[in-house]
């Protein structure tokens, strides 16, 4: 490729999507890669495809895999993909009446993005209508809340199944352990993950192919066949469960791109050029042999801001990031993410500040190169978690 210069988009002033497009012709990009959500399911990458600009991700079709729960939930039925037993509402008094008519215990869902914050889990019946009333009454998520998905509760344990697709093929990547709840030991309020590590033992070679026939290549094969070719990193939110003395996988939910913090302990396990893997499946040229994995593990330690996931202050000083990155080695890494500069000084600006992740032969080296490195950086207020990956340590122990 002529041109090697790498242009966050965040470096970007962007109005509108039609000026990215602008951008990347004005300075002839040979290649952007779509890494959130939002403009995945606004269309942007349909507007690059348009101009003959090389593109990562999938449309704004395919993307609605993410955007709508309900057209999720409804798809993964219509292709024989498992998933929990859903019903989807509009009205509260409708979904009133439901929760009135079950006695399972279940999950509520609003149905748009909703930044990692529209999943609400009651424990009680009273929980459930109060936590129905702030999606489709009070609109807590906006119109993300138009529609709300209840789901039935799932008790098992989570893992992400993320992999590459060209549309028909599809490669699975390692399975990685997100950790949503805020405090030790999951407890306290979902967030958007404090950290993760990868490879997760929850997900065993024989599980694995069955999420890979029954779940990542059916999805593809089923966009496809709905005229909505998924191209890019599609991720499935899968709890394996216990169904009558089996482990099964049913999906929770799609991602139309990597996630956070997973994508952390992915790609430092990504041995192949990531660049030539994007390419392959732009072109419709991915294959299982190309896309190579090193051994060993690797772990993230997300370092948040004061009061997230709730309201939390910005522009506190960080300190020890860069040193954190320089003194440690090759295999540890400092992922910045909500951060920014002010007057020569790196600052906070969001809730999930920084990532700290390391790799190692196995999961406690890794574990504990991640840890020792923490404590080199410091920005008031910072908390995390301190038990990331507890429950792979303990399965690897037996």
């Amino acid at each position: 490729m002529p041109n090697k210069r790498q242009i966050p988009v965040s470096n970007v002033s962007i109005d509108g999507w039609p000026n990215v497009v602008s951008f990347a012709k004005d300075h002839s990009v040979d290649l952007v890669v779509v890494g959130p959500e939002v403009p995945l399911v606004e269309g942007l990458t349909d507007l690059l495809r348009d101009a003959n600009i090389k593109c990562f991700g999938p449309s704004r079709a395919a993307a609605e895999l993410e955007a709508s729960k309900a057209y999720s939930k409804e798809f993964m039925i219509r292709h024989g993909i498992p998933t929990a037993e859903h019903r989807t509402f509009t009205s509260f008094d409708e979904a009133r009446m439901y929760i009135d008519s079950i006695s399972h215990r279940v999950v509520v869902k609003a149905s748009g993005l909703a930044a990692a914050k529209g999943v609400l889990i009651p424990q009680t019946k009273e929980e459930t209508l109060e936590a129905l009333r702030q999606v489709l009454v009070v609109r807590e998520f906006g119109d993300a809340g138009t529609e709300c998905v209840v789901e039935e509760f799932l008790d098992g344990e989570e893992v992400s199944c993320l992999a590459f697709t060209d549309g028909t093929n599809v490669v699975a990547m390692p399975p990685s352990q997100d950790h949503k709840r805020v405090f030790d030991r999951d407890e306290g309020p979902n967030t958007g993950g404090m950290g993760a590590y990868a490879p997760a033992p929850v997900l065993s070679e024989s599980l694995a192919a069955v999420v890979m026939k029954d779940v990542l290549q059916k999805t593809v094969d089923g966009m496809k066949l709905e005229g909505r070719p998924y191209i890019g990193v599609l991720y499935a939110g899968i709890m394996v469960v216990n169904q009558g003395g089996q482990l099964v996988p049913k999906v929770l939910e799609f991602n139309c791109r990597f996630g956070y913090p997973e994508t952390e302990v992915l790609l430092p396990l990504l041995e192949s050029d990531l660049l030539d893997v994007m390419m392959a499946c732009i072109d419709g040229q991915l294959k299982t042999e190309e896309v190579r994995w090193k051994s060993g593990f690797a772990t993230t330690v997300v370092l948040a801001s004061e009061g997230y996931p709730g309201a939390y202050p910005k522009g506190k000083l960080i300190t020890g990031a860069k040193e954190a990155q320089t003194q440690t080695g090759d295999d540890v890494f400092v992922f910045h993410a909500g951060s920014t500069m002010k007057d020569g000084q790196i600052v906070t600006s969001g809730g999930r500040v920084l990532a700290v992740t390391a790799t190692g032969s196995d999961l406690k080296h890794s574990l504990d190169k991640t840890y020792a490195t923490v404590p080199l950086i410091h920005f008031d207020g910072m908390h995390y978690r301190k038990d990331i990956g507890y429950r792979a340590l303990a399965k690897l122990q037996q």
